[in-house]
């Protein structure tokens, strides 16, 4: 890979919060100080609708940042989860969610209480926070629990019976589908421009899957205000890239990520992920636009203004896996604004925002042709030619790991028997495919941070290998065939899993009664979806294999558009001792100069700390969650594993300036705040993406100078 010379370091951070009542002079904090007037203005995931995630304040900086100690703590008492909340801090007041998506208030000076709302419904999976509305003297929170979406009043947490059915919106409806069969939940909270909420939605990967219509609500309201089709209908724009009737049973093709909005010019920039399902496509043949999709839409009216298809006809689940960051960079001696996106791929696509015009050259090349019967692969793919990937693009022998020789020579003998060639590489029935970078990225859902006193684009990352397979589908409703179709991809032909993402069932019926089997099918749970559409029959089959390996036949019509071949599970390309089979480092943090497509450091980003115990340092991990950068000098992140760090680096060099050890891992998005003359800097430490035998909590630490 290019710039392999440049030194590796460690950088991860994490979306800022803007607090209005002090001086903060970022563009959200303006926009938050104009709330006290009649404009409307917001507070979301990265801190504001640009999503740049760079703070302005200074009082923590390079030569002050080893005095910081914790100010207060906030445990909510909710029990372990994975809601990679990123709290919003809005006139003193810090809005977030829990574990199990209760949403509350503190105040942000202290970390006491105002108020909690609890929906009555027990939330599970990815919740990464809220939305704050201000429009002249009201204030609403708008707060995700599943397929619902709640306003509520900022000051006492009650929902508004004004808004939709009795205070709250349920997305599943209005998508032309039976509401009571989709499966919809808010991972990311939506964006807000002027008095309109946008959002989509997380949805199953394989069918059924609801379309993944991007849509806007009325704030005061909850009515539906318009709706962009990415499934596009009869005589719509992308139509011909599927067949004729796809809009009617395909799915997906949804924004789980989230979005960004430049709001002096109305324009939404929406990332999109891959369609249903995921990696067999025979179904859904063509480039399937607007799946993978860069939009950009007119926030007032949802239409297209213009677009880029990252990956056509998507076989390896390439999802756009972050929030948009809005930039302005030097390009061909001007200052241009343009938006940027990071991928699974490790790649970096940089745009004009008004145009869509690539400020690097996009290059289109040829890739093999799938050779699974059915399937037609896209010819060609495009990857941008700057800057370089981030993560590393092809797995060699060189590039496996030398951990110890035995953990060498059998990651080699693996790789031997794999189908292995690099991005773009078909997957085949019956032999297991490398994919490199990883299902998890490269870059993940944390996104990036853009410094604009220097250009520089900070972008954790990911180095993991995973392998995958197809095998041919059965038709008919017996355990095995329900559980092959809807429970495989993610849990393994074996039911092993890929911890901590995706657990093991082996012997569930231990660990869990048949009650809260068929809970947590219903649903949904960690990032498993809900499975709404199976029949009574269907539950009580998939119970019976899950809990005793073997079910009776049920007597049961074939679904429709069953696919013929199907995914057989996430599986990590890890050796026998369950660490990485390739080389070091294992996760990154990089500095890209956006103007010019350098690089200007790179560090390998968190450590095992049984490993650092056998001298074995700075080998990088998995780490999820994103940067913040500040005026400082400063980028803070959390998001490693393992070692359950929080870190400041110095945003020029990548030098480790200050660390410390939480609870539990950080797997969310830190905040920066000022209150009373005083900055904060916040983390939610859950440990969700820890090993099972790991910590696990949810509580909230908030970060101070020492006196």
């Amino acid at each position: 890979m290019k710039n392999e010379v440049l030194k590796f370091s460690l950088l991860s951070s994490f979306a800022l919060l803007l607090s209005f009542q002090v001086l903060f002079t970022s563009r959200s904090a303006i926009a938050q100080k104009s709330s006290a007037g009649k404009k409307a203005s917001s507070f979301t995931y990265g801190g504001d609708s640009e999503g740049a995630r760079y703070s302005p304040l200074k009082q923590i900086n390079r030569s002050n940042v080893q005095r910081l100690e914790i100010a207060w703590t906030y445990d909510t008492a909710d029990g372990a989860g994975d809601s990679q909340n990123q709290p919003v801090i809005s006139d003193g007041v810090m809005y977030g969610v829990t574990s199990k998506h209760k949403v509350f208030a503190l105040d942000a000076a202290t970390g006491k209480q105002l108020w909690s709302f609890d929906s009555g419904i027990a939330g599970r999976g990815p919740n990464r926070g809220v939305s704050v509305w201000s429009g002249g003297s009201e204030k609403r929170i708008l707060a995700a629990v599943q397929s619902f979406v709640y306003a509520l009043g900022a000051a006492t947490g009650k929902p508004i019976p004004s808004f939709g059915a009795d205070g709250r919106i349920d997305l599943r409806e209005g998508l032309g589908r039976d509401p009571a069969k989709l499966s919809i939940a808010l991972t990311t909270p939506g964006v807000v421009y002027k008095d309109l909420l946008i959002v989509s939605g997380r949805m199953p990967e394989s069918l059924p899957s609801p379309p993944g219509d991007i849509r806007a609500f009325d704030v005061r309201t909850g009515k539906l205000r318009w709706s962009f089709h990415t499934v596009p209908r009869p005589g719509e724009y992308g139509y011909e890239t599927w067949p004729k009737d796809a809009w009617t049973y395909t799915g997906s093709a949804n924004n789980w990520a989230g979005m960004a909005v430049d709001e002096k010019r109305g324009i939404v920039f929406v990332p999109t992920a891959s369609a249903a399902d995921d990696f067999y496509g025979a179904n859904r043949t063509g480039d399937n636009l607007f799946a993978n999709t860069m939009l950009a839409l007119d926030a007032a009216t949802g239409k297209r203004l213009w677009h880029f298809q990252a990956i056509k006809h998507d076989l390896w689940d390439r999802d756009f896996p972050s929030p948009p960051t809005l930039v302005t960079v030097k390009h061909d001696g001007k200052r241009v604004d343009a938006v940027a996106q990071t991928t699974k791929s490790g790649h970096v696509y940089l745009f004009d925002r008004v145009t869509g015009k690539p400020l690097f050259p996009i290059e289109y090349q040829k890739y093999p042709a799938s050779d699974v019967p059915g399937e037609v692969s896209a010819e060609t793919q495009p990857l941008p030619t700057k800057p370089a990937p981030f993560s590393r693009q092809t797995l060699t022998e060189d590039a496996l790991t030398n951990r110890t020789p035995e953990a060498r020579q059998w990651a080699l003998e693996q790789l031997r028997g794999l189908n292995n060639g690099g991005q773009f590489l078909p997957i085949k029935v019956g032999k297991e495919t490398i994919i490199f970078p990883g299902f998890d990225g490269g870059a993940e859902w944390g996104g990036s941070a853009f410094d604009p006193e220097t250009g520089l684009l900070y972008v954790n990352a990911n180095e993991m290998a995973w392998r995958m397979s197809l095998a041919e589908n059965q038709s008919g409703n017996s355990g095995r065939q329900l559980y092959n179709r809807n429970c495989a991809t993610c849990h393994g032909d074996d039911l092993a899993g890929s911890p901590p993402q995706m657990p093991s069932l082996v012997n569930i019926n231990s660990k869990l009664k048949a009650e809260a089997l068929t809970t947590i099918i219903r649903q949904g749970a960690g990032r498993m979806p809900a499975f709404p559409n199976l029949s009574q029959a269907d539950m009580a089959a998939l119970i019976q294999f899950l809990s005793s390996g073997e079910s009776k036949e049920l007597a049961a019509k074939a679904e429709a558009n069953l696919p013929k071949y199907r995914f057989t599970g996430y599986h990590k390309f890890l050796d026998p001792d369950g660490y990485p089979a390739i080389a070091t480092p294992w996760g990154t943090l990089n500095a890209i100069n956006l103007s010019t497509g350098e690089y200007a450091w790179k560090i390998p980003f968190g450590e095992y700390p049984e490993l650092v115990a056998k001298g074995m340092k700075d080998t990088g991990s998995e780490n999820y969650g994103g940067p913040v950068v500040t005026a400082g000098g400063l980028v803070f992140i959390a998001a490693t594993n393992f070692d359950r760090k929080f870190r400041a680096f110095d945003k020029l060099t990548g030098k480790l300036l200050w660390e410390t050890t939480l609870p539990f891992a950080g797997n969310a998005t830190p905040a920066i705040y000022e209150v009373g003359g005083k900055q904060f800097v916040i983390v939610h430490a859950n440990g969700g993406k820890a090993r099972r035998d790991e910590p696990k909590g949810d509580v909230y630490l908030a970060f101070a100078l020492k006196k």
